[in-house]
């Protein structure tokens, strides 16, 4: 049965974020808000943590696993940012954008796509988020959690999170609440792995992406 921990949206509580912390550093799973939808994440660094994710998602290891970071400035740190991207980049973030990048020799193995060498990572723009990111000094597993669909059933968004949380209570050790309603709409996805830049998925925000890309695409 996991541990929940009701923070304040706004200004979630440091006591409370630490222990979230702590537990993420041991190797933790957990269940939390994002700017999007509610994801399953733990520690980038936590080889043990990643592999239940994986397990829990059922993605092969040649699935690449979308990460958060803090800012622009540290996905530099875990991604190749070319001078277009970086351009773009700064006009989205934060946001409901994931960018699959170059990654660099910080990111693991068991997280990157092992054919493309790249990675899916994002800057979300959530309190509670970018208070764990802050709290942990590096990034956290982002995959989206979804219930399996049912036909004829169009719950609403309090029982939608109800089941949720009941469905993942005994897979994960760490459910993070904050008040919030779970988001029906996955993130914009943007390949920056080449010199044109190319819109992969509409999700999240994915007009304003657009609206950036297409300078990019006239220029080409």
């Amino acid at each position: 049965m996991a541990d929940i921990y009701s923070v304040h949206p706004e200004t979630p509580q440091i006591r409370r974020i630490e222990k979230i912390r702590d537990a993420l550093q041991d190797g933790a799973v957990m269940l939390y808000p994002t700017d999007t939808v509610y994801a399953i994440g733990c520690d980038l660094k936590v080889k043990s943590a990643v592999e239940r994710v994986r397990r829990l998602k059922q993605l092969s290891n040649d699935k690449p696993l979308t990460f958060l970071c803090s800012s622009l400035s540290d996905i530099a740190q875990y991604a190749s940012v070319s001078d277009p991207a970086y351009r773009i980049m700064r006009h989205l973030i934060p946001g409901p954008y994931t960018f699959l990048l170059p990654a660099t020799k910080l990111v693991p193995k068991l997280v990157m796509s092992p054919k493309r060498k790249t990675s899916g990572i994002r800057v979300p723009d959530h309190r509670v988020c970018q208070a764990l990111l802050e709290s942990l000094g590096n990034p956290i597993i982002s995959t989206s959690a979804h219930l399996p669909d049912e036909d004829g059933e169009n719950p609403t968004p309090e029982l939608e999170k109800a089941k949720l949380f009941d469905a993942l209570d005994s897979l994960v050790d760490i459910i993070v609440e904050d008040g919030s309603e779970p988001g029906s709409q996955v993130s914009t996805i943007i390949d920056m792995t080449d010199t044109q830049p190319v819109l992969v998925r509409k999700g999240l925000g994915w007009e304003v992406a657009e609206a950036w890309l297409l300078p990019m695409s006239r220029r080409g």
